[in-house]
């Protein structure tokens, strides 16, 4: 199984969900068996590291997002991967317009696919340290539900 998570930038959200996705991932035994990465629909950080206030916030956690470099979804993309979810609506529906006729892959918003209390993961990258602590919640949370999920189509 391949699941992307998507955001604007791929340096805030969508590189935090890939971390904490891949950590559950390896404590239920299923590393070897679900790839995750992470894309972004913007273009301006590619080849970079996540953003250095959702390292620090991921790390406080436990997740080591120091790894992961910047990409830019494309239409490849639907077809490699079984799962695209996008961080929020507006990430959602740039990769509606992307997506060729023939993908294969599931597309959908994270938050709403797994039972959050919002839609959007909000984007923290113009605000403090709070910002990346919600995300880091909001993720958390999905992840589980998302694990669950995997465990079953598995």
């Amino acid at each position: 199984m391949r699941i992307l998570f998507v955001c604007l930038g791929n340096i805030c959200r969508s590189p935090t969900a890939e971390g904490v996705l891949r950590r559950h991932l390896q404590h239920a035994g299923l590393a070897d068996r679900v790839e995750v990465a992470s894309a972004g629909t913007g273009d301006w950080h590619v080849g970079q590291g996540p953003d250095e206030r959702t390292c620090r916030a991921a790390l406080a956690r436990g997740y080591d997002l120091s790894r992961q470099r910047a990409q830019q979804v494309t239409p490849a993309h639907f077809a490699d991967y079984d799962l695209v979810l996008a961080m929020d609506s507006s990430n959602l529906r740039d990769l509606q317009a992307l997506r060729p006729g023939t993908a294969k892959g599931e597309l959908d918003l994270f938050l709403r696919r797994y039972g959050a209390r919002v839609d959007d993961v909000p984007d923290p990258y113009h605000g403090g340290a709070d910002g990346f602590e919600q995300v880091l919640d909001l993720i958390e949370d999905a992840c589980q539900a998302l694990l669950v999920e995997i465990k079953g189509r598995l």
